[in-house]
């Protein structure tokens, strides 16, 4: 279940996401259970799978001027968070390095009119930040990386 804070007119709403199914969504606002149909079918979203890092390679001597390249680490190790539905990118909560915990809000996606929280599925630290304010991401599109 997912849980929403909105404020439409000045008026303040908790909107809680029971269940999608095909084209109705269960949800609950301020108390009350509505059934809402939706324009298409929502395909519900996998678990990432944790993925170990790999070892880095060693640094590489370059030869401009004697200076070691740094190796490229790879784009963010660990649990990728995935985009459940293709939207806008309207916000992003989180920068390299930060700490988080399950159900941190790392990203505020915009899908439908509506704005979606993108919780971290796991606690431990940003190891990457794949998408800006403003980014169109499809369905799937991996959103940052919690090692």
């Amino acid at each position: 279940m997912s849980k929403y804070q909105y404020k439409v007119n000045g008026v303040d709403y908790t909107v809680e996401i029971e269940d999608i199914e095909g084209k109705t969504a269960k949800v609950t606002v301020n108390g009350k259970p509505f059934e809402v149909e939706l324009p298409e079918p929502v395909k519900a979203p996998s678990r990432p799978k944790k993925v170990e890092a790999p070892t880095p390679a060693p640094a590489v001597p370059s030869t401009d001027q004697g200076r070691a390249k740094k190796p490229k680490a790879a784009a963010g190790t660990g649990t990728k968070v995935l985009a459940p539905l293709p939207g806008t990118i309207t916000d992003v909560k989180v920068n390299v390095g930060d700490t988080v915990k399950t159900g941190d809000t790392v990203i505020i996606l915009e899908a439908m009119k509506m704005q979606n929280n993108i919780e971290a599925e796991c606690d431990g630290t940003i190891t990457s930040v794949l998408v800006s304010r403003g980014d169109t991401v499809m369905e799937g599109a991996a959103l940052v990386t919690i090692g």
